[in-house]
């Protein structure tokens, strides 16, 4: 499972990118998560996704 706390998503989600993934859609699909849940969760700390950059920032 994927954290349920905002900043811990954050961490775990950007070294997924940076290490695994080449997009978020890619991340999602391959790990079967909601990607509406995590932009939506992300935001609420004020983190976007950067496609450019491939993480949130």
């Amino acid at each position: 499972m994927i954290p349920s706390d905002p900043a811990m998503l954050l961490s775990y989600v950007n070294l997924k990118l940076r290490d695994f993934y080449t997009s978020l859609d890619a991340l999602c699909d391959d790990m079967d998560i909601s990607e509406a849940e995590i932009v939506q969760k992300l935001a609420s700390i004020d983190y976007h996704y950067n496609e450019e950059k491939n993480q949130f920032v």
